[in-house]
């Protein structure tokens, strides 16, 4: 098994404008499940000790199957949350570099810790980044389902 960093950006959630309240409380869709549950296999390879995720329930439904599959409890962390993850998140995700560590975050995490984009990485909702331990992008693994 291989030990990276893993960052994980949560999986479909259907459009933030067409929910009506608190954003934080917006849920996987049913793309967003399937992709939950895929990333049980998409991950196999890859050594896990500890799950870090954004308090939003759509971060913490993307890996509560990934956790219930290695028998580990998903960690809330606030400075995964999308006020906080540019800085906090950035020196959190810094100081889990080189170890096997999960961290769902939200689209934006990748160019606040690696000043790349989205678009530049084809890392969709659902998508993993794999880090080495400099932080350098060592593969990026598509949304399954």
């Amino acid at each position: 098994m291989s030990r990276r960093l893993l960052l994980v950006r949560h999986a479909q959630a259907g459009k933030s404008a067409s929910w009506a309240g608190d954003d934080s409380l917006r849920p996987l869709d049913e793309r967003g499940r399937r992709q939950a549950l895929g990333l049980v296999d998409a991950l196999s390879r890859f050594e896990v000790e500890r799950i870090l995720s954004s308090p939003a329930r759509r971060c913490l439904q993307t890996v509560e199957p990934l956790a219930a599959a290695r028998g580990l409890d998903v960690e809330v962390r606030p400075e995964l949350g999308e006020e906080l993850q540019a800085t906090e998140g950035a020196e959190l995700a810094t100081r889990h570099a080189g170890q096997p560590v999960v961290l769902c975050t939200h689209g934006g995490f990748q160019h606040d810790l690696l000043g790349v984009a989205a678009e530049d990485l084809r890392y969709p909702k659902g998508g993993t980044l794999v880090l080495a331990g400099d932080l350098a992008v060592e593969d990026v693994i598509p949304p399954p389902a």
